[in-house]
């Protein structure tokens, strides 16, 4: 066979193998993408229906959302708030308030404010700090961030959300203070937050125009 065609036939052969192999890197980051998604979503789902219970609400929350921007309260560039509603009235807000100052790197939570203004809950969505130490704010290692619920501003006074090493009410962890510390003060800057945007949290024109506003 000729040398020359030889090499064609090669190079064709090695074309195929790299086209095949693109096509299934691309098919199986699709995939996996997919699947990422879905359980995100359901994750979400999961978290919301905790913190704000389905029976409390007639409204699909993960469509009704609002884009808000306060880097300086709620610590990121822009948070989503998810809105509950039952018969058009508001029932509570979940921000994915994020906590920039954690011990070993950003602390994400969902953080969910009744129209009352108080707290129907917190969860930690994702977090790096210390395994066996920080990591008690997750639910499934301590019950540690159920302590939020049904605080408020008024409750306690806004000079006791702290936690008790800096004068407050809430407990730290044993070698473990700066985290819930961070958490502590993330959750209060965003009752505040919600304290001073309510109406505009609330607004329903923008809900069904689908408006991304600036609380």
């Amino acid at each position: 066979m000729d040398r020359r065609l030889q090499v064609f036939i090669a190079a064709g052969i090695l074309a195929l193998f790299a086209i095949a192999g693109t096509s299934l890197v691309a098919f199986t980051h699709a995939v996996t993408k997919a699947r990422i998604e879905a359980n995100e979503r359901e994750t979400l789902l999961r978290n919301l229906s905790a913190l704000v219970p389905s029976e409390s609400v007639d409204n699909d929350m993960v469509i009704d959302t609002l884009e808000v921007s306060d880097p300086e309260l709620l610590g990121a560039p822009t948070t989503t708030v998810y809105r509950g509603r039952r018969q058009g009235e508001p029932v509570a807000a979940v921000l994915t308030t994020r906590v920039p100052n954690g011990y070993s790197g950003p602390i994400k939570l969902l953080v969910a404010v009744r129209y009352d203004g108080s707290l129907g809950g917190v969860r930690v969505i994702s977090h790096k700090e210390t395994p066996g130490l920080g990591d008690k704010v997750e639910e499934s290692r301590s019950d540690w961030i159920h302590g939020f619920t049904g605080k408020s501003l008024g409750n306690p006074p806004l000079d006791k959300w702290k936690v008790k090493r800096d004068g407050g009410v809430f407990d730290q962890f044993t070698g473990a203070t700066i985290t819930p510390r961070s958490i502590v003060a993330a959750v209060r800057k965003t009752l505040l937050y919600v304290q001073d945007h309510k109406d505009a949290l609330y607004d329903k024109q923008a809900a069904s125009d689908g408006v991304k506003g600036e609380g």
